[in-house]
């Protein structure tokens, strides 16, 4: 099958806990409603929320021979996506996070990364990426192993070929980062990270100042997201802030890539900068009505009516 989009990288699974009063405190035990097992990482993530949109996807990406790898898998399928492109590793384990939800705190994250750590250039299905209208690589920076220089390479090829290149990543820290995305940006379309990534990469608080500096190192359309600050988009044509749709927060978990997911939604259907941003927005928030990552991510039907019904403020930026 021809796809829409390739999702590449990190598949995990997620151990959640429905928001909780406060931390327990040191041999304290806590109660609460329930602890899901849920779909997680950003491939994942995206691949899931694209299905639901009505897009063709596949996913590529490693997990373990364990029964989270299976799960994984199985989840994915099961939303109608083109799994093919999985690999089980049989000395790893699937990466895993703990998320800790307090009530009326950001979520905790606790990664182990297991079988994405493993994953490489090489993993990345050639000929399926050529045929596919759009590429993205989710998690970028947590994969040691994928080599800068090759998945540079990768993009500079697809886009030769007319596929758009998407790009977006996770870090926990700063460490090499800025050496490791400096030449994958140069071939990356569109840049999606957000403003706490933003800031640990350039040390920039500013989110417009942060865009900026990321298109200097040659990446085309930049797309800062800022939460519950809406977000910021900037390209050769084009520089604009969005606020946020009216929704009902549960939890932010999976809130960015559901982003990711709407946003290339809207590169497939060919809306403009602005559109994107609406697609993008849309799609993020419905998923923040859920303490996991895609349980409540609209369809496509869904998000096209929501769209109808509310208004995004969007506002051109000074160059």
């Amino acid at each position: 099958m021809s796809l829409d989009c390739l999702s590449v990288g990190i598949l995990v699974a997620d151990h959640l806990c429905d928001p909780i009063a406060r931390v327990p405190k040191p041999g304290e035990l806590i109660l609460c409603a329930r602890l899901p097992l849920s779909i997680g990482g950003c491939a994942s993530n995206a691949a899931m929320d694209l299905a639901r949109l009505g897009v063709r996807v596949g996913v590529v990406g490693c997990v373990g021979r364990d029964p989270f790898g299976r799960f994984v898998a199985e989840t994915l399928a099961a939303a109608g996506v083109d799994t093919a492109g999985i690999r089980p590793l049989a000395d790893a384990e699937t990466a895993s996070t703990l998320i800790l939800n307090v009530a009326g705190e950001d979520r905790r994250f606790i990664h182990a990364p297991g079988a994405s750590d493993r994953f490489v250039a090489s993993y990345i299905p050639i000929e399926q990426a050529l045929a596919a209208k759009v590429v993205y690589v989710g998690g970028y920076l947590l994969m040691k192993k994928l080599d800068p220089k090759e998945l540079a390479g990768i993009f500079r090829q697809l886009r030769a070929a007319g596929v758009k290149t998407v790009l977006d990543v996770a870090l926990p820290e700063p460490g090499d980062a800025w050496a490791r995305l400096l030449p994958v940006l140069r071939e990356t379309d569109v840049f999606l990270p957000n403003r706490d990534e933003a800031e640990l990469i350039t040390g920039l608080a500013d989110p417009v100042a942060q865009a900026d500096h990321f298109r200097a190192a040659g990446a085309g359309t930049v797309v800062i997201t800022c939460g519950g600050q809406g977000s910021v988009l900037v390209s050769d044509e084009r520089r604009l802030q969005a606020g946020v749709y009216p929704i009902d927060f549960v939890g932010g978990t999976g809130s960015g890539d559901a982003f990711d997911a709407g946003f290339i939604a809207g590169l497939l259907a060919g809306e403009d900068a602005a559109g994107c941003l609406r697609w993008g927005s849309a799609v993020g928030a419905s998923c923040v009505r859920s303490v996991s990552a895609t349980e409540c991510v609209f369809g496509r039907r869904e998000a096209l009516d929501f769209m109808a019904a509310h208004r995004l403020p969007i506002t051109v930026l000074p160059a």
